[in-house]
């Protein structure tokens, strides 16, 4: 989707200023914002795909307002009543009111480091050969789908060039919406500069993404 996300390109939000000497969190409770999430996602109830897509379709006016871990917290708050774990009473009364559903699975604290240490691989095999190859002329296909895309609107019926085939990982656009896992090849494409912002663009520039083979075409 075209969501508060997809900035790329987009004007008037000033300039890049990267925070110096960033610390890992800016408030305490911002760590109790990570572990809540991770404990939640390993319940086993949704994937990365559909919490990333909860984040996206946030209202712009919220999800700009709103820090780093503020967004995660009101991206799970969307899951977890999604999926029947809290209903507007519970967080309404701030404690647990109605029937909730089970886990399918609970992360003990002793798992804690494994798990993190694991993280959530995404690479699966896929049957069928790569359709590209490196050195390729490809475009981008142009669409603006209402669910979850990890092609940024910017990069959309855009000319370019494989610049390497990856490997094969899990599609997000089918996964985040319950559609299975449907892996295919990615592919890393380069784009020249001026293909991607016009005229008056840094001549030297290049910009590339890595792109599911599904976004892609010949050129």
């Amino acid at each position: 989707m075209n969501g508060p996300q997809d900035l790329g390109g987009q004007m008037g939000f000033g300039p890049i200023a990267p925070e110096r000497d960033e610390p890992i969190f800016h408030a305490e409770w911002e760590k109790r914002a990570l572990g809540v999430t991770l404990a939640a996602g390993a319940m086993g109830h949704w994937n990365i795909d559909e919490s990333r897509h909860a984040r996206e379709s946030l209202h712009p006016a919220d999800y700009y307002s709103s820090g780093y871990y503020e967004i995660w917290i009101k991206a799970l708050e969307v899951l977890l009543k999604r999926h029947g774990f809290v209903s507007d009473a519970d967080l309404a009364a701030g404690r647990a009111v109605d029937p909730a559903v089970t886990p399918k699975r609970v992360l003990k604290a002793a798992e804690v480091p494994a798990v993190l240490a694991r993280g959530g691989p995404c690479d699966r095999p896929v049957a069928a050969p790569a359709r590209f190859k490196s050195g390729q002329r490809v475009r981008t296909k142009n669409f603006h789908p209402i669910g979850h895309t990890r092609l940024p609107r910017y990069a959309r019926g855009k000319a370019g060039v494989v610049d390497a085939a990856r490997e094969g990982l899990v599609f997000p656009d089918r996964n985040a919406h319950g559609g299975g896992e449907n892996p295919q090849w990615v592919y890393t494409v380069l784009f020249d500069g001026r293909e991607i912002w016009g005229e008056g663009a840094d001549p030297t520039l290049t910009v590339s993404i890595d792109a599911w083979e599904s976004y892609l075409e010949p050129a």
